[in-house]
């Protein structure tokens, strides 16, 4: 499975899983891109990313922890 950008779920929940220690409505969204282009099953573009990407990133990830 690869993933993309748009699969903002699967993304948040890669990354509950490999950053389990840190509370992501204190990430950064340098921070938080870099971390997304970081994970195993991640090809895409990285000009493809946005603000708007980012912030839906940490939002399902903050979701994933509720």
């Amino acid at each position: 499975m690869s993933l993309q950008w748009t699969d903002v779920l699967d993304i948040a929940i890669e990354l509950s899983e490999v950053h389990g220690d840190v509370d992501p409505h204190y990430v950064n969204f340098v921070d938080l891109r870099n971390w997304v282009m970081g994970l195993k099953e991640f090809d895409d573009d990285p000009h493809r990313c946005g603000e708007k990407i980012l912030e839906a990133i940490q939002m399902a990830w903050i979701e994933e922890l509720d």
